[in-house]
């Protein structure tokens, strides 16, 4: 029988009403994410926060990942942030980061802890400093073993952001493109915006033209590791080779964004981030805002919990704001309804809903129940604008809806 999370996984993935094959690939994914899939969140707090626009005292609900930007929203002074998760694994990294700033006893052990994140020296702090404050589950899952026998509290030491899922991917990809005699880490060397165009058009734009990059993109399988199942897999080609998707993605995380303000350029060709005092980090890791997420770090409460299932435990509007990040993109129309049903119930005057798709449209017109999705304003312009200045750039849509007026 499943564990009770890998029920929760499987209930959210897995197409009951799909043909067999896609059952298949549908459970095959689940199977993957049930382990570590993101060390570092693959959205931007900076359009997720301007989206929001947060007020002090707010309360927010959120699909917490790997816990960056749940950290990162510490920033804007809310009253709690509720951030809940179906993987065990990014439950306990959350965990760990929140118990991390508030325990470690200065910004330079922290930045070395999650910015750095391959010190041995991270391993003695964990152990004098993390260790003692962690809940007993979350202690047992970093004390324990991965799969390859290896302590996972000791990825702090070796390079956190080569591990899991997405890390994994990363690095098969940087093995793939040295292979074909391209080094990603050379992108890393352009000083300039037109310097990072001229060396993507020369070096990984072809790359996508290779026969077996485009045979092997367009296996459904393929694209895990981004922790995209079938299901959104489908969404995110649009009808397009998958690998003319990929190229065109990769050519705005490349040119569209100066390399010394994109933080997840460097976890893509650089696999970490950068080590210089200037280098580019979310807002949680930087030195301007440790004290705050410091001294907030106790309002964020993280649950292993269902989305849905944790509003429809909470009381009526009794919530700001809601960030759902791409979820819904694996979600039924049952499963959107029931999502929505409790999102207008539990909230308040005012409120905001933001989330991601891998195509370029909102997901909700013809799905949504017209009762419910009239109640919203979808801001159309502004949502085409978040989605523009996106860094992350893996998305074809950043979404804002804002609860109409009673």
């Amino acid at each position: 029988m499943a564990s009770l999370p890998n029920r929760m996984i499987a209930t959210a993935v897995v197409r009951q009403d799909g043909a067999q094959k896609q059952r298949m690939l549908d459970r095959a994914f689940a199977l993957a994410f049930k382990g570590l899939v993101y060390a570092q969140i693959w959205e931007d707090p900076l359009v997720d926060m301007e989206a929001l626009a947060i007020q002090p005292g707010q309360r927010i609900a959120t699909i917490a990942s790997g816990g960056c930007n749940v950290l990162s929203y510490l920033t804007a002074d809310p009253a709690e942030i509720v951030a809940v998760d179906l993987n065990t694994a990014h439950v306990a990294l959350n965990h760990l980061k929140r118990v991390a700033v508030q325990r470690l006893p200065d910004y330079p052990s922290y930045r070395r802890f999650f910015a750095d994140a391959d010190s041995n020296a991270n391993i003695a702090d964990y152990r004098h400093f993390i260790a003692p404050h962690l809940d007993d589950v979350s202690r047992r899952y970093w004390e324990g073993r991965d799969l390859a026998g290896r302590r996972r509290i000791n990825g702090f030491a070796r390079g956190v952001y080569k591990r899991g899922l997405l890390g994994n991917f990363i690095g098969l990809a940087h093995l793939l493109a040295r292979l074909h005699r391209v080094d990603p880490r050379a992108f890393l060397e352009a000083k300039s915006v037109e310097e990072q165009r001229a060396i993507f058009d020369a070096k990984f734009a072809p790359f996508f033209d290779r026969k077996f990059i485009r045979w092997m993109t367009d296996q459904r399988s393929s694209l895990f590791g981004l922790g995209i199942p079938p299901a959104q897999y489908d969404a995110l080609a649009g009808g397009k080779p998958m690998a003319d998707v990929l190229r065109a993605r990769l050519e705005k995380l490349a040119c569209d964004f100066p390399l010394q303000d994109n933080y997840f350029a460097w976890q893509a060709f650089g696999r970490g981030y950068g080590k210089t005092p200037a280098a580019p980090l979310p807002p949680y890791l930087q030195a301007d805002h440790y004290a705050a997420v410091k001294a907030r770090a106790h309002r964020v409460t993280m649950l292993h919990a269902n989305m849905t299932d944790m509003l429809a435990a909470s009381d009526a509007a009794s919530f700001d704001r809601y960030v759902f990040l791409d979820a819904q993109d694996w979600m039924s129309d049952a499963q959107l309804t029931a999502l929505w049903a409790e999102v207008t119930r539990t909230a308040r005057p005012g409120a905001r809903v933001l989330f991601r798709t891998a195509a370029e449209p909102s997901l909700l017109p013809g799905r949504l129940l017209a009762a419910l999705l009239d109640r919203w304003d979808y801001r159309a312009e502004e949502s085409r604008d978040y989605t523009r200045r996106d860094r992350s750039a893996i998305y074809g849509g950043v979404h804002l809806y804002v609860l109409r007026g009673a």
